[in-house]
């Protein structure tokens, strides 16, 4: 699970995840790949008995970059203390900006403040407000504990690697890889390019369904964001008990 520490000069050059997947280098790759694959598994097994008894949890994620005070770390903070009060734990990424300020909020109601980080070329490691935490070496297995272990997905504005989470959930909804959950956007302004994306070229090109536009939810008010994972939650309960309260 990448349980040493290492700093300055001793960071390593290149990540295990690149390489795992860089084509290049000697042949000795032909010999090591199947101990790879033990360290793969291993990293599966540390991820799913670390969080097998979590309870209903919701993943948030956004920008590292956010800086204490900003808009998006205000907001992550709000949310992740009305999720905690919801009952839900907080999974993030574990590092610092929305991921932090998720934590946060969450541990400031008593709640689960979970991190799965990811082993990077430079320093990060998980912020202080992480109470479970793991840190991977691979971003698939990562990406696949945090679908396992989430309810819902909370979205703030990010950068590649939050769309990359972003479009990761829409495309197992859409697929029906995974039993549909909400997908929460928060910040109108910093997504409405996209969503005029995905409607005006996407959708009118025939690319998605016309349904599909509506797996994403669009908020500005973080309060909005846990009564619509509530609901949803609800509404689903209710269906499988035999109501609709739709």
């Amino acid at each position: 699970m990448g349980p040493a520490t290492l700093r300055g000069k001793h960071i390593p050059k290149t990540t295990t995840d690149q390489r795992l997947l860089d084509w290049r280098g000697p042949s000795d790759w032909v010999h090591t790949d199947p101990w790879r694959v033990l360290r793969i598994q291993a990293e599966f097994v540390e991820g799913f008995g670390l969080l097998a008894e979590l309870g209903q949890a919701v993943s948030v994620f956004g920008s590292a970059r956010s800086r204490a005070g900003s808009v998006e770390y205000e907001s992550a903070e709000v949310i992740g203390a009305g999720l905690a009060r919801a009952g839900y734990a907080v999974i993030t990424g574990g590092g610092p900006g929305v991921m932090e300020a998720a934590n946060k909020g969450a541990v400031s109601e008593g709640g689960v403040s979970v991190g799965l980080g990811i082993e990077l070329p430079l320093e990060q490691g998980l912020n202080e407000y992480v109470e479970i935490g793991l840190e991977f070496r691979y971003f698939f297995v990562r990406k696949t504990v945090f679908v396992k272990y989430s309810q819902a997905f909370v979205v703030l504005p990010g950068g590649f690697g939050t769309l990359d989470e972003l479009f990761e959930a829409i495309t197992l909804v859409q697929t029906g890889k995974i039993t549909k959950f909400p997908i929460v956007l928060v910040g109108s302004e910093y997504w409405r390019g996209l969503q005029e994306w995905i409607t005006g070229t996407l959708l009118a090109e025939g690319k998605i369904s016309p349904g599909d536009p509506e797996l994403l939810r669009i908020v500005d008010d973080p309060s909005e964001v846990v009564q619509i994972i509530l609901d949803a939650h609800n509404q689903d309960a209710a269906r499988h008990s035999g109501f609709d309260m739709t």
